[in-house]
């Protein structure tokens, strides 16, 4: 069952992941388009706010742009108002995680006019209300999406006793915190050396064991770890003992990503922690990065068959369901054509930027023929489109971290691991050796 939970969680991860890379590319998109006239409409729309109010200042909006002199731009305003009241009749409710519509048109690069209307629901809390009528897309609300909103558990312990935290963006708050009573060094009358010393131990060791099933309470949940990873402080030692103690649950110990030296406890000795760790918290998502592309590297040393890179081989691993992490570059630059033969046949090719034809039709290499382009879309949209289909999760990796350069260099940006072995040029080999029955 954890095993099952665990990955469902990485699916999580992954997921979201692929939608900030969703964002991000719209944010691009959005923030080049520029229109004729002020004709472009930004509304950003908060979970809790009602489509009959918005309803309402659209229908005001409209009574106001009909007072515009130029004929050109009130008709372009209007137009793009009636576009932005269409797309919100779609909803009966705002969605539980709010609204973006971006409605106008879009001047293209060979000075023509597009429409464009574009509405989705963020994959997390958008908390800005925002309508704006201007020559260009608002994208600065969408930004806030991209800020990564991992969480963080923190434990400040020393000899006073313990503080359990979270960290998430700029919010930190307390979970729990209690207070020990340790005795101190030196002995009292009465009792012996060696018989103090025992019981300072077992005081000590009972306050760890403490610590460590308090940890456990704070920062599982439903059998999975509830944050990203784990930083560990204190004033003493008690710090690493429990870091390296067997009661403190393995689970934990393996998000531990930080241990640092803090001269206080308690709420002091929290703000300082997360100070001190700042780095680390940091260098997470590039430390998840390098770890998954050392994964897979790790397939390709072993030479366990598990592995798969290059468009082709990666496309018909996913096609056989055989790929369970899908790696792709964030700038992989493929695009997916879909062609159309005069027979009505379809063939679809993956081509680099090289090999694109500057023209709607192509010429198909097998035999010769021209074809019609019915689509023709980045490959990297299309996989975060359809991944899920193939029963894969998609990573979407950068070439900043020296494993994720090397990915992209030695291995075209592309690839993936396995569920099993596959060997791909039997495969292929086997598709060029297809026996016609027919001769038989």
């Amino acid at each position: 069952m954890s095993a099952a939970v665990a990955a469902a969680a990485g699916d999580e991860s992954a997921d979201r992941n692929v939608e900030m890379w969703k964002i991000k590319k719209l944010i691009k998109s959005l923030e080049l388009a520029r229109g004729n006239g002020t004709s472009m409409i930004s509304l950003i729309i908060p979970p809790k706010d009602q489509v009959a109010r918005i309803s309402k200042m659209l229908a005001d909006e409209y009574g106001t742009a009909s007072n515009i002199k130029s004929r050109v731009n009130r008709l372009s305003v209007l137009g793009a108002i009636t576009s932005v009241q269409a797309r919100l009749k779609l909803y009966s409710k705002v969605p539980p995680n709010g609204l973006v519509i971006y409605c106008g048109t879009i001047l293209t690069d060979e000075g023509k006019e597009k429409k464009v209307n574009i509405d989705f629901e963020p994959f997390k809390p958008i908390n800005t209300s925002l309508y704006l009528c201007d020559n260009k897309f608002h994208t600065e609300a969408l930004q806030a999406l991209l800020t990564d909103d991992n969480k963080f558990g923190f434990v400040i312990m020393d000899g006073n006793g313990a503080l359990f935290g979270t960290l998430q963006g700029n919010t930190r708050e307390v979970l729990h915190k209690f207070t020990v009573d340790l005795p101190k060094k030196h002995g009292r009358g009465g009792q012996s050396a060696l018989r103090f010393a025992r019981l300072r131990m077992e005081k000590r060791h009972n306050y760890v064991r403490k610590v460590a099933e308090t940890s456990v309470e704070m920062f599982i949940r439903n059998d999975k770890v509830a944050v990203t990873g784990l930083i560990l402080a204190g004033s003493a030692d008690f710090k690493t003992e429990l870091g390296q103690s067997d009661m403190f649950d393995q689970r934990l110990q393996a998000k531990i990503i930080k241990t640092v030296d803090v001269s206080y406890g308690g709420e002091n000795g929290f703000n300082q922690a997360i100070e001190l760790s700042a780095d680390a918290l940091q260098n997470v998502k590039f430390i998840q990065e390098k770890k998954l592309i050392g994964v897979f590297f790790d397939e390709i040393s072993q030479d366990s068959g598990k592995y798969v890179f290059g468009v082709q081989d990666t496309l018909q691993g996913l096609e056989m369901g055989a790929v369970e992490t899908l790696i792709c570059w964030e700038n992989l630059d493929i695009t997916r054509t879909r062609l159309k033969k005069a027979s009505g046949e379809e063939k679809v090719f993956n081509l680099r930027p090289d090999q694109m034809s500057d023209n709607t039709h192509h010429i198909d290499p097998d035999t010769g023929t021209e074809m019609e382009m019915i689509e023709s879309l980045p490959l990297l949209e299309w996989l975060a489109n359809n991944y899920k289909n193939f029963g894969a999760t998609l990573e979407i990796v950068t070439d900043r971290s020296q494993e994720g350069a090397q990915f992209v260099r030695g291995f075209g940006g592309i690839g993936g691991i396995l569920r099993y072995r596959v060997d791909f040029q039997v495969l292929e080999a086997a598709d060029d050796d297809d026996i016609d029955l027919d001769e038989y």
